[in-house]
């Protein structure tokens, strides 16, 4: 099969990887329009289970990407002068320059051709059995069947610029800065030691009234350093514009089509769905529709069955972290709600943002009722971690002391405790 995949990032590359491991003889192209080594961005965010699924399919690259990645457990929520550390799961970051290169490396070591400085439209199509459109949320081949594919775009209502920092966060850190024009935070979090992601965010009437709406991009990072100074120890603020106009302040869209494939033209990434960058899942969930297509195509016998199939997959395999991104969006433009709570509350159900149900139940309540919840799932995880060995214990004595009631008696014969 000859397969063309438009768009150069973790999507494209990850697809084309996985489809020359499943048959050498596949012939894949990926088009680039910008030059090699060049990307937005500084960092990316992932967890454990997308680095065993990166095991499975390639533990080559995978091998590579865990190697260059930094970890965390803990998470940090800096309000004013209060600070509030709890710790978590294990998260992991690496850089997207360090991490197209990976990937860039593996595919060509697999025979994959890449083609950078070539752009494609939707009027110039390559000519291929298929052509994967991996060319994010402005992609130009799904713009021009925008019909087809029922392209929807909401955006969000605070304003956000995603900038780099020297400081080397040793947690996932969220920072909250209260200004006489409302609030304004920020996400940071490592991705080597040479630096960290800063996403800064406000509500429009923050980003007027401080006149980030009108600042040059030296003037909005002196700002955003005087601010949050206390968390940056001194270290500069990056945007990725590179010395131009100014640093962008957009609003997020969340985009989602009504099909994603047109005859031989499928979507991949964000060119097909987008979720709001505080839950970190952008780049995990392009990877995992490149997983889901290539392995649609293997194991379906026709190509429209297996773009069929992959899309019914993908979709409902994003339901929860659609869900969850859209309640996440609105914890924080609703952030007056929660952030005068005391520190460890208010850090609480920063955690439990994704709740459907929180948006619903007043604040100290739900707090009160996910304490009650923890508790009892503590009290049944104890029950069942010491069901099982209590149950040996006892049975051991019997033996030990001739109680025992013969075979049925036997530690191995003791009935599993279900609690």
């Amino acid at each position: 099969m000859k397969v063309a995949c438009v768009g150069g990032g973790p999507a494209g590359l990850y697809l084309s990887i996985l489809l020359k491991r499943q048959d050498p003889s596949h012939d894949v192209t990926v088009y680039e329009r910008d030059p090699e080594g060049s990307t937005y961005g500084w960092g990316v965010t992932y967890w454990r289970g997308l680095l065993d699924r990166l095991k499975e399919h390639d533990p080559v690259s995978a091998r590579a990407v865990e190697e260059h990645s930094v970890r965390w457990r803990d998470g940090v929520a800096h309000v004013g002068d209060r600070a509030t550390r709890h710790h978590g799961d294990e998260g992991f970051g690496i850089g997207r320059h360090r991490l197209l290169a990976i990937l860039a490396a593996r595919a060509r070591s697999l025979g994959v051709r890449l083609v950078f400085e070539h752009e494609i439209t939707g009027a110039n199509p390559p000519a291929a059995d298929l052509v994967v459109a991996a060319d994010g949320v402005g992609s130009a081949l799904r713009a021009h069947h925008a019909g087809h594919f029922g392209t929807e775009i909401r955006s969000g209502r605070n304003h956000y610029v995603w900038l780099g920092t020297t400081k080397v966060f040793d947690a996932f850190t969220f920072a909250f800065v209260e200004t006489r024009h409302g609030w304004v935070w920020a996400y940071g979090y490592g991705f080597g030691p040479e630096g960290s992601t800063c996403v800064v965010e406000c509500a429009p009437e923050t980003w007027t009234g401080l006149g980030l709406d009108r600042a040059d991009e030296a003037e909005g990072l002196a700002l955003l350093e005087q601010l949050f100074a206390g968390v940056l120890d001194g270290h500069p603020l990056t945007a990725r514009s590179a010395g131009r106009a100014g640093a962008q302040w957009p609003t997020f869209r969340t985009l989602t089509n009504r099909s994603w494939s047109r005859g031989n033209l499928v979507l991949l990434g964000d060119a097909a769905h987008t979720t709001h960058y505080s839950i970190g899942a952008g780049t995990t969930l392009a990877l995992e529709d490149a997983m889901a297509l290539a392995a649609a195509l293997r194991e379906r016998d026709t190509l429209p069955d297996a773009l069929a199939h992959y899309e019914r997959e993908r979709r409902a395999a994003l339901l929860p972290a659609q869900s969850a991104a859209r309640h996440s969006a609105q914890w924080y433009e609703n952030l007056p709600r929660y952030i005068h709570l005391p520190p460890e509350r208010m850090f609480a159900l920063l955690g439990q943002r994704h709740s459907p149900l929180l948006p619903y139940v007043p604040p100290q309540l739900y707090y009160r009722i996910d304490r009650a919840a923890g508790r009892l799932e503590t009290l049944r995880r104890l029950k069942r971690w010491l069901g099982p060995r209590i149950a040996r214990t006892v049975q051991a004595r019997r033996l030990a002391t001739g109680d025992g009631p013969g075979r049925a008696g036997r530690p191995d014969a003791v009935p599993a405790h279900r609690g």
